[in-house]
């Protein structure tokens, strides 16, 4: 029988039944922390997590989530059997260090997240895949009963982002997208000065996105797939390609069969930025246009170089352009305001605009205890996070418009009600990535 320091809810409560009833007449010593004391929460109020994808972002939220006293986590899922033992050490040492034993063992690891999802003692999954996974396992998630915090883009396709947030509504769960910069005071102040028209009316946005250097590469090698590497389940709903290093890991997103480029990483986050100032969380534009240098030759395949743009029925305007510093300028008839991105500094002009006070009768965005934090408040209290399911679509939806725009290489009309294009099949029949059986949504 395993041991260990903190166990779920359902566990804890079943072991007190158990002992309550099969020892009437020994005193049974229950830690102030097992009863809800000293600041910890009891563990019948945690909320038992697991995270699919332990490399990289998904190691970063992995340790933001364990650090919240709200909870507890109980298991891990990566196709890379070296990320998935560095991720368990490092869960299993963070509770040891709390244990008066001094020793855990309770984190338990898997190489399918379906055998993850099948436990009923999981209450929350945090899911940071590569993207042409995110609609598979946050539908399979949802319909397994579990909430949700899956990072951004929230899909890989218009088409799946529309799946995951029916089957949000569906089956009653809370999702936030890893959106984390809608989280940011500064960012929600800026918009709220946007929102109550401190810079007059609204008639630009501005993005600025630039691209790290990542490409084009050459064609790689074909490599053999490194010992405990999954790589088919890696693939998944992905054609199948032989292996190579930089198809992998943090490079994917540089593939267009596995996501899009800087547009769809960084401009997920900029681009929400942009429809939280623009009031357009749940509509989108109503055309775009633009062009990208998409390489020819190489492994990598998404726009290097870009510059791609928006209108909304509301009258304004979007451009969005491969340039610094990395932020959001609204723009407005009497000043504008800049988000930037690294730092979440403002600048507005006036300067005087930063020091608005915005009343109790205007809208107010509201400010967040932090995006994790944020996330376990929800699922407490099944409330609606600061980054929703619908937002988080249309974020992403928007980002994949701007892909396809630039693939075509020609202005398009969008209806955002029907998401769809206007007169235009072929474009229609980018909104959804083909899948390799067995997968589907």
């Amino acid at each position: 029988m395993r041991t260990s320091a903190v166990v779920s809810r359902r566990e804890f409560l079943r072991r007190t039944a158990a002992t309550t009833v099969g020892a009437a007449a020994f005193p049974y010593i229950i830690p102030a922390s097992a009863l809800g004391r000293d600041g910890v929460p009891a563990p019948s109020e945690r909320i038992v997590m697991g995270c699919v994808g332990v490399g990289g972002q998904g190691r970063h939220n992995m340790r933001g989530f364990m650090n919240l006293p709200e909870t507890h986590m109980a298991a891990l899922c990566d196709v890379d059997a070296a990320h998935l033992a560095d991720a368990r050490g490092e869960v299993e040492s963070f509770y040891a260090d709390r244990a008066a034993s001094g020793s855990y063992s309770g984190c338990d690891g898997y190489n399918d997240f379906r055998e993850l999802l099948a436990r009923d003692d999981i209450d929350a999954v945090m899911i940071a895949t590569p993207d042409h996974w995110h609609g598979v396992v946050s539908i399979a998630a949802a319909k397994a009963g579990k909430d949700m915090y899956c990072e951004k883009p929230l899909a890989n396709s218009v088409a799946e982002g529309r799946a995951v947030v029916n089957a949000v509504k569906r089956y009653r769960r809370v999702l936030q997208t890893g959106s984390h910069e809608r989280s940011r005071d500064n960012a929600r102040y800026a918009c709220e000065l946007v929102r109550n028209g401190r810079i007059g009316k609204l008639h630009t946005i501005e993005v600025n996105l630039p691209i790290d250097n990542h490409g084009p590469i050459d064609n790689q090698p074909v490599m053999p797939v490194p010992e405990g590497f999954d790589y088919d389940l890696w693939l998944g709903p992905a054609p199948w390609e032989p292996y190579t290093e930089k198809r992998c890991h943090f490079h994917f997103r540089y593939i267009l069969d596995y996501s899009g480029g800087e547009v769809t990483d960084r401009g997920a986050h900029i681009i929400d930025l942009a429809q939280l100032g623009n009031g357009t969380d749940h509509t989108g534009p109503i055309d775009v246009s633009g062009w990208g240098d998409f390489p020819k030759d190489g492994l990598f395949n998404t726009a290097m170089n870009y510059k791609f743009e928006f209108n909304y029925a509301n009258g304004v305007h979007m451009v969005c352009e491969c340039k610094g510093p990395r932020g959001v300028r609204f723009i407005g008839d009497k000043g504008w305001v800049f988000i930037h991105i690294h730092g979440g500094n403002l600048e507005a002009d006036p300067e005087s605009l930063l020091r608005e006070v915005i009343g109790p009768d205007e809208i107010r965005l509201g400010r967040s205890p932090g995006h994790h934090k944020d996330f376990i408040n929800a699922v407490k209290t099944r409330g609606v996070t600061m980054a929703p399911p619908e937002a988080g679509h249309r974020t992403a939806s928007m980002c994949h418009l701007a892909n396809i725009a630039m693939r075509l290489g020609r202005p398009l009309r969008w209806d955002p009600d029907h998401e769809h294009f206007i007169d235009d099949p072929e474009a229609d029949r980018m909104l959804c990535a083909s899948m390799r059986a067995p997968w589907h949504i």
